[in-house]
C-alpha cells in the first residue's frame, strides 16, 4: 500500500466511522449531534497522530520487520495502543461532554467495542472493494 493509499484508507476509515459514531453516541449519551461530532473529529485526529507515533515507537522496541511478529506481540501491540488511548480519551470525553468519569469510561467502552467490529468489517470491505485502486488509480489512468 502506497503512502497515498494509506492516507486515503485512514481518511475513509475515520469519515465512515464518524457517520456511525456521531448519531449513535448522541443517541446513547443524550448529548447533541454537534457535541458528538466535535469530540468525534477531535479524538479521530488525535488517534491518527497517536497511531503513527505509537507504531514508530513500537517498531523501534520490537523491530521494524512486522511480517515476522507472532500473535502474542500483535495482541500486546493492540492492547498497548488501545490501553494508552483510554488515558487520553476518557478524561477528554468527561470534560468535553461534562459527564462523570464512569459515564465517560462507559462511553469509551462502547466506542472500543464498536471499533473492534467496525475495524474488521471496514478492512474486509476495503480489501474486497479496493476503492483506491478503482477510483483514484483508475481515474488517473483515464
Amino acid at each position: 500500500m502506497s503512502n497515498q493509499e494509506r492516507l486515503f484508507h485512514a481518511i475513509s476509515f475515520e469519515l465512515m466511522a464518524l457517520l456511525f459514531v456521531v448519531p449513535l453516541g448522541a443517541l446513547l449519551s443524550g448529548k447533541s449531534g454537534g457535541s458528538m461530532a466535535a469530540i468525534g473529529i477531535g479524538l479521530s485526529l488525535f488517534t491518527v497522530v497517536w497511531n503513527y507515533l505509537y507504531n514508530v515507537g513500537f517498531d523501534r522496541l520490537f523491530g521494524a520487520e512486522r511480517t515476522q511478529r507472532k500473535a502474542k506481540i500483535r495482541v500486546w501491540h493492540a492492547v498497548g495502543f488501545e490501553g494508552s488511548l483510554v488515558f487520553v480519551t476518557v478524561p477528554v470525553i468527561a470534560w468535553f461532554l461534562q459527564v462523570s468519569w464512569s459515564t465517560a469510561l462507559l462511553l469509551e467502552a462502547g466506542f472500543l467495542t464498536f471499533f473492534f467490529f467496525y475495524t474488521i468489517a471496514f478492512n474486509w470491505g476495503y480489501d474486497k472493494l479496493q476503492p483506491y485502486q478503482r477510483w483514484v488509480v483508475a481515474t488517473k489512468m483515464q
